[in-house]
C-alpha cells in the first residue's frame, strides 16, 4: 500500500530504487545472513568473470596475444604500476590483493550495467565491507612494519610545535573516516547513475518524449561505463595511498 501511495503520489508507473532491493533467489520470505540472495547470486558471476579473465584468458600466454589476454596484460601492468608509483616497491608484495580488489570492483559495475543484472556495489554493506578490510589491512600492516612509530602519521613534525595536538586529532579523525569515505563514494556514484538510467527508460514509454528518453538512455549508459571504471580506479589509487601511509608513515 505504502508502494502504491507513493506511486500515486509522484505520478511514476515505476520506481527507480526497486533495483537495488535484496531478494531471496529461492523464496518470497525474508533475508537473513544465511539465505542465498541476488547480491550473492551477482558475486558468484563476478568471481566467475574474473577468473575467466585473468586465468582462463590469459592461460595460453600467446606472443600475439588474444583480447582476453590483451584486457588481462592491461590491468595487470596498470594495478603494477600504480602501486610501484605510489606505495613504492615495498608495496609490490601486496599486489594480489590490491589487483583482486581493482578487478572485483571493474566487474561488479560493468555487470551491474547488464539488463535484469542487480548492482553489488550499490550497496553501502557490500562497499563498506571492502573499505573496512582495506583500512584495517594497512593499519595492521603499519603497525607490524614500524610498531609504535606507525602512530607518526598523525603526528606532523614539521608543523608549529603548538598547533601538532590539534593537527594530529584532525588527522586521527580524517583516518577513521576514510572506509566512510571509500565506500559511500563508490556506492553513490552507483546508485545515482542506475537511478537515473531508470528514470530515462520510464519515460521512454511515453510517446511524446520518447526519442529524447532513448538517447539520454544510451548516453547515461556510455557514461556508467566511463563510472564503472574510474570508480574502481579511485578506490584502488587511494587503496594505495593508505598503503604509502602504512609503509611509509613519517611526513
Amino acid at each position: 500500500m505504502a508502494t502504491e501511495a507513493h506511486g500515486e503520489a509522484t505520478g511514476l508507473s515505476f520506481h527507480p530504487m526497486d533495483q537495488f532491493i535484496v531478494r531471496p533467489l529461492f523464496s518470497d520470505g525474508e533475508v537473513h545472513w544465511y539465505t542465498p540472495t541476488n547480491v550473492t547470486l551477482w558475486m558468484f558471476v563476478i568471481v566467475l568473470a574474473t577468473l575467466a579473465l585473468l586465468v582462463m584468458g590469459s592461460r595460453g600466454r600467446a606472443i600475439v596475444p588474444t583480447r582476453g589476454q590483451s584486457v588481462a596484460e592491461m590491468a595487470y601492468g596498470m594495478v603494477h604500476k600504480m602501486i610501484a608509483d605510489i606505495a613504492g616497491k615495498d608495496g609490490l608484495k601486496y599486489f594480489p590483493y590490491i589487483m583482486t580488489l581493482f578487478m572485483f570492483i571493474v566487474f561488479a559495475n560493468l555487470l551491474g550495467l547488464l539488463p535484469m543484472a542487480f548492482t553489488v556495489t550499490s550497496h553501502i554493506a557490500v562497499t563498506g565491507v571492502l573499505a573496512l578490510a582495506v583500512i584495517v589491512g594497512v593499519t595492521v600492516i603499519g603497525f607490524v612494519k614500524n610498531g609504535v612509530h606507525f602512530l607518526d602519521l598523525f603526528w606532523i613534525r614539521s608543523a608549529p610545535l603548538a598547533v601538532r595536538p590539534i593537527l594530529a586529532v584532525i588527522e586521527v579523525i580524517s583516518y577513521f573516516v576514510r572506509p566512510l569515505s571509500l565506500s559511500i563514494r563508490l556506492a553513490g556514484n552507483m546508485i545515482a547513475g542506475h537511478a537515473v538510467i531508470k528514470v530515462f527508460a520510464g519515460f521512454a514509454a511515453i510517446a511524446a518524449v520518447a526519442p529524447v528518453a532513448v538517447v539520454a538512455v544510451v548516453g547515461m549508459y556510455a557514461f556508467e561505463v566511463l563510472v564503472a571504471f574510474v570508480q574502481a580506479y579511485v578506490f584502488t589509487i587511494l587503496t594505495c595511498v593508505y598503503l604509502k601511509d602504512a609503509l611509509h608513515p613519517s611526513h
